[in-house]
């Protein structure tokens, strides 16, 4: 027996699912954003230090700690979310990650406290990725799980969105607050404004993800009294090699993720020349483009399906990625601009096929267990690992370049992975109860 068909969920109900997944995914994304576009500010207040790199190189380093905890978060809320249910789950990742981003603005600093600032700082950041664990793969399946099986790329692409927006946000706080304050206000108490941003925030987002109703995907299993009992367990016995298969995929989506997001306002500085307030407008420029075309490229998989979108994906950013280096570098405003909108395309096509691929690889009554493990498995290896890579690769190597070869033998090992996934564009979300020995029987069924 099948659930009842999203077809039946209506317009105004969608609308509602997008918006109650993207805000809490904002809120993340927010966070992390305004760390990597505050990186030397924060450097300056938790890790002074006489060489300004080896202060970066510590900064980036918690960065890349908050992600160990990811893989431990999404063990956690997926099995909470394939037990309980995604709504529930969900208000639970927004509340936690919204707390662990408002203390971070109340932190007391080096100057106050020694060494006390950066350990907390530290564990700090280690409950957001822990809460970040649940979060995407969560607001995928839920969105997906509404949606109809013909727009699933369409109405996925709006966690990417949210996802670009955050950051499009942090942006432009970041910048406001680099034009408006001098150094001496920015390092006393201006960095701590946009932190302290995400406590009205996840409010808003736990009011309106505890107003919706469960998924109809979740909701036929409980009919059907087949919630998985042990949603891990049955994980890791049934869908080894399509977690192997999508993670190194899911890989490429991750750095170039966090090279265009993260990184790439500090290498216009550093390897460009450019000051803080313009590598913060380039990068916003390059933001607003990136949300803006997230749907397109939903439309781009929903019709061409989801192989050929992974394809697409490696290997445009093989093609662009040396140019985009090239350019970001070159200390022209004009080119670094170009530059960045070229890496952007690809790793928006990354992110929104990614989205539809976590719920489309996974049965309903593991997909949120299954879905975060993999993700987050990935992003913690290849993404928050990218600026500390991209950093000591220059450092290393001597050449502002280096990190470009890094992307493209990452995305040569994504487009492996990515090709070895069965076409899932238009398979039934709502086969409930499956046994299958790994994801290939589920992926291959006949597509309604």
């Amino acid at each position: 027996m099948t659930s009842p068909s999203t077809e039946q969920v209506s317009p105004q109900t969608l609308r509602k699912v997008i918006i109650a997944a993207g805000i809490g995914n904002f809120v993340e994304w927010f966070d992390f954003a305004v760390y990597g576009f505050l990186a030397t500010t924060i450097a300056q207040q938790f890790f002074p230090s006489g060489d300004a790199s080896v202060a970066l190189l510590k900064t980036f380093a918690v960065f890349a700690v908050a992600f160990a905890f990811r893989p431990l978060g999404g063990i956690f809320f997926g099995m909470l979310g394939d037990r309980i249910g995604r709504k529930r789950t969900l208000a639970m990742t927004i509340l936690l990650m919204a707390g662990a981003t408002t203390l971070i603005g109340l932190l007391p600093t080096y100057a106050a406290i020694g060494v006390a600032a950066p350990i907390l700082l530290s564990l700090i950041r280690c409950a957001q990725g822990f809460s970040a664990g649940g979060e995407y793969a969560g607001a995928c399946a839920y969105l997906m799980e509404h949606a109809p099986s013909d727009k699933r790329a369409w109405y996925g692409s709006f966690v990417p969105v949210s996802t670009f927006s955050a950051f499009a946000a942090a942006a432009v706080v970041a910048y406001a607050l680099e034009a408006s304050l001098s150094a001496e206000a920015m390092g006393s108490w201006g960095w701590r404004l946009p932190f302290l941003i995400a406590a009205p925030l996840g409010l808003v987002g736990l009011y309106l993800r505890w107003k919706l109703d469960e998924t109809p995907a979740f909701q036929a299993v409980k009919e059907e009294h087949t919630v998985a009992h042990s949603p891990l367990k049955e994980t890791l016995r049934n869908h080894g090699a399509a977690i192997c298969c999508l993670g190194a995929f899911v890989s490429l989506t991750a750095l170039s993720f966090y090279m265009f997001t993260t990184y790439f306002a500090t290498y216009l500085q550093v390897a460009g020349g450019l000051s803080r307030a313009m590598a913060l407008l380039v990068s916003l420029i390059a933001l607003i483009f990136a949300a803006a075309i997230c749907p397109l490229a939903g439309l781009y998989s929903d019709r061409v399906g989801r192989r050929v979108t992974v394809m697409t994906a490696c290997v445009l950013l093989m093609v662009v990625v040396y140019p985009s280096f090239l350019m970001a570098s070159s200390g022209s405003f004009a080119a670094s601009i170009v530059g960045v909108m070229l890496l952007a395309v690809g790793a928006v096509l990354c992110g929104v096929v990614t989205a539809a691929l976590l719920s489309e690889t996974f049965p309903t009554r593991t997909r949120y267990t299954a879905s975060a493990i993999t993700y987050n498995l990935a992003y913690t290896i290849f993404g928050g690992t990218a600026p500390l890579m991209a950093t000591w690769l220059i450092s290393t190597t001597g050449s502002n370049l280096s990190p470009a070869f890094y992307l493209i033998a990452v995305a040569l090992l994504a487009l492996a992975g990515g090709l070895a996934l069965p076409e899932t564009s238009r398979i039934s979300l709502h086969d409930v109860g499956s046994e299958e020995k790994d994801a290939a029987p589920l992926l291959s069924r006949t597509r309604v």
